[in-house]
């Protein structure tokens, strides 16, 4: 296709985090043959998490996390914060060298044994999620006499 025909909304978007998922297994890669991390349980899995949650939150998807990325990250999160907190959380992650969350600063924190407040948020959430306390299957019958 020619690059100079425009992509419809949904499709240019759907190149876009495609080109971004590629970006990123790249960086994956990097980080599986970095002898730093060859003694991480799991990496590959974990490795893959990260990038579907970064994926998830990348929405200027410029490929970094910027303040409004994180900022509508921490709602849906349940764990809205102010800007001056998101703005420590961003230094935190990056060392105070950029305000935005690089891919490879993602995953360092969370890879890293400094425990971020973002890192703590997002492995909170993947517990929550991960074990849900609701039963499945249909639920239980009931009689009239166990009503409250």
């Amino acid at each position: 296709m020619p690059s100079n025909q425009k992509l419809q909304g949904g499709k240019a978007f759907g190149l876009l985090k495609a080109q971004q998922r590629d970006r990123l297994e790249e960086i994956n890669k990097e980080f599986l043959e970095d002898q730093k991390f060859s003694d991480e349980e799991d990496l590959a899995e974990k490795l893959d998490s990260f990038k579907s949650k970064y994926v998830e939150f990348d929405l200027n998807d410029q490929g970094e996390i910027d303040m409004m990325a994180l900022k509508r990250m921490m709602e849906k999160l349940g764990v809205p914060k102010t800007h001056l907190e998101m703005k420590k959380m961003i230094s935190e992650v990056t060392g105070g060298c950029s305000e935005t969350i690089s891919y490879r600063d993602f995953v360092k924190m969370m890879l890293g044994k400094r425990s971020a407040v973002l890192k703590l948020v997002m492995l909170f959430e993947d517990k929550a999620n991960g074990s849900s306390l609701k039963p499945v299957g249909p639920p239980p019958k009931r009689d009239i006499t166990s009503l409250p």
